[in-house]
């Protein structure tokens, strides 16, 4: 079953000039000539969107790590959150960054394995090491 938006989406024509705005930035600065439907449902507040969108074009800016190390920690907190469309979108997006198949399951591997080890941690609740802890 495909999930129903709670909210209508704003589709480009429909949308106020400052709903615009985000949108044509957003269009702008991905390459692209459509807007998802995160941004769609989000466009309900103009200023959620604004913001939303702001601090993630600042944060998946190119930085200390590359933009396919960025998406690919996206899809990893993605799908540890249970987030079906983020990980749909993030998966894309680290795809048409040069992912592979082989990398995705690698990148679902770890998380598996950080879940599990992470759950046997905090039940056990083994002291932190001293050599674990900065100095």
């Amino acid at each position: 079953m495909t999930a129903k938006p709670l909210v209508p989406l704003v589709e480009y024509d429909a949308a106020p000039p400052a709903v615009r705005d985000v949108y044509d930035d957003i269009m702008r600065t991905r390459g692209t000539d459509w807007i998802n439907n995160f941004w769609k449902v989000l466009a309900h507040d103009p200023a959620l969107l604004k913001r939303t969108w702001e601090d993630i074009k600042a944060v998946m800016a190119p930085g200390a790590l590359d933009p396919l190390v960025k998406e690919m920690i996206y899809v990893a907190v993605s799908a540890t959150n249970g987030c079906e469309y983020c990980t749909y979108s993030h998966t894309a997006s680290a795809r048409a960054k040069g992912m592979t198949d082989a990398q995705l399951m690698e990148l679902m591997a770890v998380v598996g394995m950080a879940n599990e080890t992470n759950r046997l941690a905090n039940g056990l609740r083994p002291p932190v090491d001293q050599q674990f802890e900065p100095r």
